[in-house]
């Protein structure tokens, strides 16, 4: 009885990814079933929450060593395509510079991801949008340093 039950779960399961697969790429899935970079920084150098226009929340914490993002990791309440996004702009973030890692756009995580369908785009948008504001952070904290005491926990 076990062996069959297993059978049909791997059977249920292969069918809803045959599924995703009409809808999704295989880059999409992968980071969707396997998040990369989840998970905050403790006393990072910078960070940033944005409200995506669909009413997901994503947070992004930034370690830079050197002028370089060292450690990019994120945090999301969104759906899969959030997740999605959220690790692959912390991955093209990361050994970049700040002045590279600014110019990171919707299309380049797009790009990355091999593509969203376009109801989902916007999930990449809220990736860029909220990495920017963590860069932009780092760089108010680089000028007035006194500014980091007064973050939110």
């Amino acid at each position: 009885m076990s062996e069959e039950i297993d059978l049909l779960q791997a059977e249920l399961q292969e069918a809803v990814l045959d599924e995703a697969r009409k809808i999704y790429s295989e880059t999409v899935i992968d980071y969707a079933m396997h998040p990369r970079n989840i998970g905050e920084i403790p006393d990072a150098d910078g960070h940033a929450g944005v409200l995506g226009s669909c009413g997901d929340f994503m947070e992004i914490w930034l370690r830079v060593r050197n002028g370089k993002i060292a450690e990019a990791r994120f945090w999301t309440d969104g759906c899969s395509t959030s997740i999605a996004s959220g690790g692959m702009v912390a991955e093209l973030a990361k050994g970049k510079s700040i002045t590279e890692a600014r110019k990171t756009s919707q299309q380049d995580v797009l790009k990355a991801l091999d593509g969203l369908p376009p109801e989902s785009e916007h999930c990449a948008k809220l990736a860029a949008d909220t990495l920017k504001a963590a860069i932009r952070d780092y760089m108010t904290v680089q000028r007035e340093p006194w500014k980091k005491a007064y973050r939110k926990s």
